[in-house]
């Protein structure tokens, strides 16, 4: 597809050092002005101070500029205003105010990993000697930034924005309640839901397998046990082993590995997926506080004061 990834964010929150400090021990490279780089994707998190926490802006990457001159029109014909410049558009989605720009930049290059080896039925495919996720001593640091879940007082209205002014892709949906959306080959890359005010629910960042997620999450814990939100499991909608954390403003951070790639369009069919099984194949059930964040109160009180 002429889109090709999820390139950045930027994070508002109210306590900009507490949150950094987090998203450094996570294992996100600090640069400068507040951005965090990945090992693969360069600069892909910006923390900026904002009143409450939220999605502030994300940027898409684009091959070049006749995609942008495609998103231009597509953009004109919803009668969403637009800035162009160039090789890159920006343009402000309406419910969640969100600042979406899609700039021309090269793809991204992941060096191939090997797959780790393990043993099973009739076959000891690591021969004598202990697993590799056992005996791995370096730290865990996220290789790109996978995807951003946000929540929309218009669920529809945003999921339009993403899809038929931006060109992202239907991979998933939850009937009238959220939509899993794609800019790459991954799974989904910005997952949008209904919800009481705009908020970020959660970034999503890739690391090498499931010995990655969990030695990642558990160093966390070992620092702070209260940072535990949900996991180890394995999703049904984009099929990843996950385990998420949730920062100091109140975002929930995910470390995961093996999303569905969908490389061809034509062979993959999106599914409507309802109740448990959207949220996960196996796994400890989510707690109340993923599917309703404990501070929603609060940044719908904030939300209306602002306004």
């Amino acid at each position: 597809m002429p889109l090709h990834r999820l390139a950045s964010i930027t994070m508002g929150v109210p306590n900009v050092a507490e949150t950094s400090a987090y998203y450094t021990d996570f294992g996100l490279t600090p640069e400068t002005d507040g951005w965090f780089s990945t090992a693969d994707g360069g600069r892909q998190l910006r923390i900026i101070d904002s009143p409450t926490r939220r999605l502030v802006a994300l940027t898409v990457g684009a091959d070049d500029p006749d995609d942008i001159d495609r998103i231009a029109h597509n953009l004109a014909e919803l009668g969403i205003p637009f800035q162009r410049n160039g090789g890159s558009l920006s343009a402000i989605e309406e419910a969640t105010g969100l600042h979406a720009t899609v700039e021309v930049q090269p793809r991204i290059t992941q060096p191939r990993v090997e797959p780790t080896l393990y043993n099973g039925p009739g076959r000891i495919d690591r021969g004598t000697g202990r697993a590799p996720g056992v005996v791995r001593r370096n730290p865990v640091k996220p290789r790109k930034l996978g995807h951003a879940v946000i929540g929309s007082t218009d669920h529809a209205v945003t999921q339009r924005f993403f899809t038929h002014g931006l060109g992202f892709k239907i991979s998933d949906e939850v009937p009238g309640l959220a939509a899993f959306l794609r800019c790459s080959t991954d799974h989904h890359n910005v997952l949008v839901q209904q919800a009481p005010v705009s908020f970020l629910h959660h970034t999503s960042w890739q690391v090498e397998d499931v010995d990655e997620v969990g030695r990642g999450a558990m160093r966390m814990l070992e620092d702070d046990p209260e940072r535990h939100v949900w996991g180890l499991g394995r999703h049904y909608a984009g099929s990843n082993f996950f385990w998420y954390l949730k920062d100091p403003a109140g975002n929930f951070s995910e470390y995961y590995s093996d999303m569905d790639s969908i490389v061809d369009d034509q062979l993959w069919t999106p599914e409507v997926v309802e109740g448990a099984k959207g949220l996960f194949s196996w796994g400890p059930p989510p707690p109340p506080s993923f599917l309703m964040p404990e501070d929603l109160a609060g940044l719908m009180t904030g939300a209306h004061s602002a306004g």
